[in-house]
């Protein structure tokens, strides 16, 4: 049976316009029995519609990235707080300038840091000027968490090359807002970890760890373990901070307690160079 009427989405888009307008009007959102589902906002936001937002949630991003050929990504994880060296300088050259010790010596310490933000920065250059030569088929895109630190570093990295990337940024109380780099048409929010999580690891073809703090190393244990266990692919992990990464985590210890294989020490790969981390992906891809 063929209907009388299609279901189309510009008529959607004027039903969800007309509940905009109604608000800007200055009209209160109650709760309304004859307001469409999905254009009412109290329903939208109940609890038990929870599994929907769920569901909206993964299928949003999802829809946007295949759209614009987003198929395959590799992953820059790393720390927030973590600025660019020529905000670094300036940070240092005013704290110098107020003679507060405390002052200098976290300026110092943003300066060494700041290293990482260039070694981030390099590292995406590489993946995406390889990638911007490739059919688009073949291409791999930067992705990130959206944020600043580290995250914005890769984006950017991606962006002085032209190529589109990616950012998947969440809902915090703090430090939220999609960094500058990244494609506006692939900046995505979320409000569930969980969907945010899948998502990075739903097209990811490798993860490139640089230090960090909570977020980073939730990310590199919950990738290990999926790998691990074989609920994901085996994919290039790589800890970029040799240094920093040996000195917190002391996975040797682990082998010796029995609680991982000697074999799980070949999940991942160390290095300190840009071109190294890129290098490793190539050779396992063969690319």
């Amino acid at each position: 049976m063929q209907a009388n009427t299609d279901l189309q989405d510009s008529r959607l888009a004027h039903a969800w316009a007309e509940l905009h307008n109604y608000a800007v009007a200055g009209n209160p959102l109650h709760a309304d029995a004859y307001r469409l589902a999905f254009a009412d906002p109290e329903f939208m936001l109940r609890r038990e519609t929870r599994g929907i937002r769920f569901q909206l949630e993964l299928l949003k991003p999802d829809l946007g990235q295949t759209a614009q050929g987003i198929e395959h990504t590799v992953v820059v994880y790393g720390s927030a707080r973590f600025i660019s060296p020529e905000a670094a300088e300036q940070q240092l050259a005013d704290a110098r300038a107020s003679g507060d010790t405390e002052r200098i010596a976290r300026a110092e310490r943003a300066v060494k840091n700041a290293y990482y933000y260039e070694q981030a920065r390099q590292f995406a250059r590489l993946v995406a000027e390889y990638s911007e030569s490739r059919p688009p088929a073949e291409r791999l895109y930067i992705c990130t968490g959206g944020g600043p630190g580290i995250m914005e570093a890769a984006n950017r990295g991606a962006h002085d090359a032209g190529a589109l990337n990616v950012g998947l940024n969440i809902s915090l109380p703090h430090e939220q807002s999609g960094n500058r780099f990244i494609s506006p048409s692939l900046s995505f929010k979320f409000h569930y970890f969980a969907l945010r999580k899948m998502h990075f690891m739903m097209r990811a073809k490798a993860l490139v760890l640089f230090p960090g703090g909570f977020g980073t190393l939730d990310e590199l244990f919950e990738v290990l373990t999926l790998v691990q266990t074989g609920k994901a692919k085996p994919v290039p992990i790589v800890l970029f901070g040799v240094a920093f990464w040996k000195k917190l985590i002391n996975f040797e210890a682990l082998v010796e307690q029995g609680t991982i294989s000697p074999e799980d020490l070949q999940l991942f790969h160390y290095t300190d160079d840009p071109a190294e981390a890129w290098s490793i992906i190539r050779t396992f891809y063969e690319l």
